[in-house]
């Protein structure tokens, strides 16, 4: 039976694919760095009839040790590693950078960019050592080069991480070590991310112009975890990119908009 390992996967986005996983009858590591949010995802896929078994732990991306934890209580469990997936990430306020905190700064890259390079440095080489494996980096603003006001930090580690992705997949190849990495491009998600700063930090006012975008464009994790963990199942190739939010999705959309008329934002 598979195991795979998603970063952040207690709420939104790592837990609507870590869900899918499960129901797909694959072992599940379940961390995070909130320990009440990350009960309740285990109290929640208790509830789901699948043959695999669950692993929850209490992890800070940003630390090596409780990384190396993590990795080394999953294979106690169950022995092997097939898949992590770095999806833990944070929202900068939405300010312009002149008004950001420099410790601010420093979580968000370390959070959202450090911690990325971290894990997979670390998977990287346990799954060299057990001849197989596949990691795959969540992208976000700014992997495609977009530029809006108040995501400045947040668009440059996401950029990074873009870099650093292709960079591992063409090491992978270049040592033949067999291991499959890839992108994760989930478009615009309609979670807490887009209105919280730096996890359960401040609120995030939105101006009535993203709102609209976000509407328009905008999907619940669970639709995209869908696309992407039947991706993610089937493939065997390195250096993919699995993008929910294509040129053509993103036409229908607005071409469809006028009639669907969603409404994220309902008090």
């Amino acid at each position: 039976m598979k195991t795979v390992v998603i970063t952040g996967s207690a709420r939104g986005f790592g837990y609507a694919m870590i869900e899918l996983f499960y129901k797909n009858n694959f072992n599940v590591v379940v961390c995070d760095v909130n320990e009440n949010e990350l009960k309740k995802a285990k109290d929640k896929l208790d509830k789901i009839n699948s043959k695999g078994n669950i692993l929850s732990c209490v992890v800070d991306i940003t630390n090596e040790n409780d990384i190396n934890n993590l990795i080394n209580k999953t294979l106690n469990e169950f022995k092997t590693i097939d898949i992590w997936i770095n999806n833990a990430g944070v929202n900068q306020p939405n300010v312009p950078i002149y008004k950001v905190d420099s410790k601010v700064i420093d979580r968000l890259i370390d959070i959202d960019l450090k911690g990325t390079i971290l894990c997979s440095k670390l998977i990287f080489k346990v799954m060299k050592e057990q001849g197989y494996g596949a990691i795959y980096n969540v992208e976000g603003h700014g992997s495609n080069n977009a530029l809006i006001t108040g995501l400045s930090i947040y668009g440059t580690a996401k950029r990074a991480v873009t870099y650093f992705t292709e960079a591992l997949a063409h090491e992978s190849n270049e040592i033949n070590a067999n291991i499959l990495v890839g992108k994760i491009t989930p478009g615009i998600m309609i979670t807490n991310f887009i209105n919280t700063s730096l996890g359960d930090g401040d609120k995030i006012e939105l101006d009535d112009k993203t709102k609209k975008i976000y509407n328009i464009l905008g999907d619940y994790p669970e639709t995209i975890a869908n696309f992407m963990v039947n991706k993610i199942i089937n493939n065997n190739k390195n250096n993919v990119k699995f993008v929910w939010l294509s040129n053509t999705r993103a036409f229908t959309k607005f071409l469809t908009y006028s009639f669907k008329k969603n409404n994220y934002f309902k008090d």
